[in-house]
This record gives C-alpha cells, sequence and structure tokens, in this order.
C-alpha cells in the first residue's frame, strides 16, 4: 500500500482504505469555487434562481416571526382583557364543560340511553317491590305457623328464666303465663 493513496482522515468511513487518485481528487470541494457553496444547487437550478429563492425565504421567514410577534401581542392583549373581565382559567374551562355537557344532554344517543336506563330502573323497581311483598308475605305466613309459634314461646321462656320477671325497669312476664305476676311492688 502507498501511504500517499491512503486516505488519512480520521473522520473519514474510509479510513485506512487505498483511494483512487483521481476520485479522491474530484470529491474535494474547493473553497470560492462557483456552483460549491454550503449547500449545491439540485439539478436544473441556476444560481440566480437559487439566490431569488434565498431571497424569498428569507423574507418569509422574517413575515413568520413578525406573525408570531403579532399574535404574543393578541394573546397577551387577550389575557388581560380576561383578567380584567374576571375571567379565569378555572372559569373558562367550567364554562367549557356546562357547555359540552349541554351538547351531550341534547344529543340523540343521550336521549335515547337515559329512556332506556329511566325503562330499565323502572322495570327493576317493579320487580324489587314485587319481591319484597313476597318476602313480606312468606315471613308473615312464617309467623303464623306452628312451629315459630312453639319457638318465639320457647324464646320467651328462656328471656324470662335468664332475665327474670323484671326487665329494664317493667315487668316482663312468660308468653305462656295468662296473669303477669308483681313480686316487688314499686312502693
Amino acid at each position: 500500500m502507498d501511504p500517499a493513496s491512503q486516505d488519512i482522515n480520521l473522520n473519514s468511513p474510509n479510513k485506512g482504505l487505498v483511494v483512487d487518485q483521481a476520485e479522491s481528487l474530484s470529491d474535494v470541494p474547493v473553497e470560492g469555487a462557483v456552483g460549491n457553496s454550503v449547500n449545491p444547487l439540485p439539478p436544473g437550478l441556476t444560481e440566480e434562481e437559487a439566490e431569488e429563492l434565498r431571497t424569498e425565504l428569507t423574507k418569509v421567514e422574517e413575515e413568520i416571526n413578525t406573525l408570531r410577534q403579532v399574535l404574543s401581542a393578541k394573546e397577551r392583549h387577550a389575557a388581560e382583557l380576561k383578567r380584567k373581565l374576571g375571567l379565569s382559567p378555572l372559569n373558562e374551562l367550567s364554562q367549557k364543560i356546562n357547555k359540552s355537557w349541554q351538547e351531550v344532554q341534547t344529543s340523540n344517543a343521550y336521549k335515547k340511553t337515559q329512556e332506556t336506563l329511566s325503562q330499565a330502573g323502572q322495570k327493576t323497581s317493579a320487580a324489587l317491590n314485587t319481591v319484597g311483598t313476597v318476602i313480606s308475605r312468606r315471613l308473615g305466613d312464617m309467623r303464623n305457623s306452628a312451629t315459630f309459634k312453639s319457638f318465639e314461646d320457647k324464646m320467651g321462656n328462656l328471656k324470662y328464666k335468664v332475665v327474670g320477671p323484671k326487665g329494664n325497669g317493667d315487668a316482663v312476664s312468660s308468653p305462656t303465663d295468662t296473669t303477669p305476676t308483681q313480686e316487688n311492688p314499686p312502693f
């Protein structure tokens, strides 16, 4: 390998590779040469057209910056007017939410959903009412049964034996007793 034909640029992707002398010289940009500026011209574009486009680009970028400054000033002015009117960002958000909620409530989908849920609620309420009536009737029937009466009497007797004839200051008697007994008169 001839050291003169090696690419010695350490940042080059061809580092250490043998390069043809003719190729290496044609790829080297020459400063100050016409047509070899920082950005090479696209094919079919003359230097004059490129300069016109650069000038137009500069003007458009200046207009964009001017518009940004005008917009920023308008936004500051709007914020100041809102502050004077007492409109805070929270108030604005609240107003937007209320407006959106009103729009939702007037939509057909919301109205249909509300109707369906109302009907379902009415049917559920009627079903629960029926179930409650049935349970109440069954408990009443059970309370009037002989088994429940026997159980109630046994519990009454048990209470009478545990608490005694008085419970919480009142005379308590067994449900099987027909006449209440009073062992200790109040006076």
